[in-house]
């Protein structure tokens, strides 16, 4: 694959993941979110600040990125970010969605997550009282794509 279309699809992931993070608790789409159980568990101030806080770290890279598109390459420095930001991110991802659902580790997130997603499409069974839903699945999925694209822009 050549190293503007994997830089184009990355830009592209950045960008449905900057907006999944922004959006996700705010607009209503159908059965992949639950507005009524988030707003019920966090406060409109806390989950304002709270998808601040989540977006920023993707958002500026998302930006370098784009500022860096029409040069002959990225720099070694922001794949670096990438590398970090998104590897980070897989790590989160992990501890707070996959590892509770295979195991029953931490059984006051899996109760948040019943309340949270109560609804929302899921197509895992549950285990330890909860099934990752759609959405968020989606979600990282495509942290997993954006790693596996960064891992051949260095090839």
């Amino acid at each position: 694959m050549a190293m503007r279309t994997i830089e184009a699809w990355l830009i592209a992931l950045q960008c449905l993941q900057v907006a999944f993070l922004l959006l996700h608790d705010w607009v209503p789409l159908g059965r992949l979110t639950n507005l009524q159980a988030v707003r019920g568990l966090d406060s409109t101030a806390g989950l304002f600040w709270t998808t601040v806080f989540s977006a920023l770290p993707f958002l500026l890279p998302l930006v370098f990125c784009c500022a860096y598109w029409l040069a002959p390459g990225w720099p070694m420095w922001l794949q670096m970010w990438l590398w970090w930001t998104y590897g980070l991110n897989l790590a989160a991802v992990l501890f707070a969605w996959w590892i509770p659902y295979l195991s029953p580790s931490d059984s006051a997130r899996a109760a948040r997550y019943r309340v949270r997603f109560a609804g929302t499409l899921t197509f895992l069974p549950q285990r330890h009282g909860f099934a990752p839903d759609a959405l968020h699945t989606t979600y990282h999925l495509t942290i997993v794509a954006t790693l596996l694209l960064l891992a051949l822009l260095r090839s």
